[in-house]
């Protein structure tokens, strides 16, 4: 018997109030704000970009357009003609002179082929490498960068889920097209974004900045809020893990999560489970039959009974691998950028969030949500109790080695 349930999505909140809506954007910007010690900007732009056939054409036209700089970095830099068209347009970019910047992960990036990086660096791209494993402690080994940021003449900028290669090509039609979500922002908020590269480019290169960076101020062409949010490895509570439990303390009527990677910490998963049981609707959304990383899809599961019990939806994408990092509260917040539900994301990787508190934006990414809920399936709570005794066995295997998932 499937432990697999066809059922309909949740209903949406209903339409709320203006002045509701506004006095709830104001207590998530002051709580954040203030637990977090990072200001929001006013006047920004966003435009959500669904999987590769609008990521890469939206971000490629940028770099294409360059006029003074472009700062790229990546966990993810594979293969495939993506790979090769990223590669040509930052090198043409530096052949008309502009200063262009690229980030490595010394781990994630390692399949980059090796006559692109040529071509690029005769071009006079200036290529870094984040912590390569060689060159590292033991402990460092383990410390990632998993952001992904692009910033062009320092007042566009796009982040999310994407990586550098031909997995996150189409349209999520099948399972050899990444299902993803990707931003572009212009606004005030880029200056968050250019300082999330400048911290990992400074620890993998000498030059900070040039005089072709220009600092200039931000106009503010859109109206949303935003909070740019850095996660960095370290002891203790990170503002990662801090952005994530004000959404959840927050919620009043819906917490709505997709992540690639789901393997929280006990905490988190009780704090799932609390916001479940005072009322509010929280569905989680999951890779089903396709995943790339199928030991912390069993972590995660170790813990779906708990969280079936307190009334959380579990639902399993059907087509792809199921690759955004999307939250959204209540309508009128959405959090989005490189950060999964996991510990390696919260505790031991670099990783960045846009906090964005506009209701149409929260809309648009609530629209996508339902589409995908569509295409997956529910995890029903009885049929997951009875569970196969080598189903268990496998959770339990990956048990050891969680906190690094």
């Amino acid at each position: 018997m499937s432990i697999l349930e066809n059922t309909e999505p949740a209903h949406t909140p209903g339409d709320a109030p203006r002045a509701e809506v506004r006095a709830r954007e104001q207590r998530l910007r002051r709580r954040l704000e203030r637990l977090i010690g990072i200001a929001a900007t006013e006047g920004n732009e966003l435009v959500p970009l669904r999987n590769g056939d609008e990521i890469f054409p939206a971000m490629l036209d940028a770099i294409r357009g360059a006029e003074h700089t472009v700062d790229m970095m990546t966990f993810v830099y594979w293969r495939g003609q993506i790979a090769r068209d990223f590669a040509e347009a930052l090198a043409g970019r530096a052949r008309a002179g502009v200063r262009v910047r690229l980030l490595l992960d010394g781990f994630g990036a390692k399949e980059i082929e090796r006559d692109l990086l040529d071509a690029m660096d005769d071009a006079g791209v200036q290529v870094a490498w984040f912590r390569k494993p060689l060159w590292l402690s033991p402990f460092k080994q383990n410390h990632r960068c998993h952001r992904k940021a692009l910033v062009v003449d320092e007042r566009t900028a796009f982040t999310g889920g994407v990586g550098i290669a031909e997995e996150w090509c189409g349209d999520a039609r099948n399972p050899g097209e990444w299902r993803d979500t990707h931003v572009r922002l212009r606004g005030p908020a880029v200056d968050g974004i250019a300082a999330a590269f400048a911290q990992n480019w400074a620890e993998s290169h000498d030059d900070l900045y040039d005089d072709r960076d220009r600092f200039s101020e931000h106009e503010q062409p859109g109206n949303s809020i935003v909070q740019v949010v850095r996660g960095s490895a370290s002891f203790g509570w990170q503002d990662m893990q801090t952005l994530i439990r004000v959404m959840l303390t927050s919620a009043e009527q819906r917490f709505r999560l997709a992540t690639a990677y789901f393997a929280p910490d006990d905490y988190f998963v009780d704090l799932l489970c609390a916001t479940a049981r005072r009322g509010v609707t929280v569905e989680i959304l999951l890779p089903g039959p396709h995943t790339d990383q199928r030991a912390c899809q069993l972590a995660g599961q170790h813990h779906y009974a708990r969280l079936l019990a307190a009334g959380v939806s579990i639902r399993q994408y059907q087509p792809t691998m199921m690759h955004a990092k999307i939250i959204t509260v209540d309508g009128v917040a959405t959090l989005t950028g490189s950060t999964n539900f996991n510990r390696r994301s919260m505790d031991h990787d670099e990783e960045v969030m846009l906090a964005v508190l506009d209701e149409a934006f929260t809309a648009t990414i609530d629209r996508d949500y339902d589409a995908d809920l569509e295409r997956s399936v529910a995890i029903d709570p009885v049929r997951w109790r009875r569970r196969s005794v080598t189903q268990r066995l496998r959770e339990a295997a990956v048990l050891p080695i969680r906190r690094f998932l």
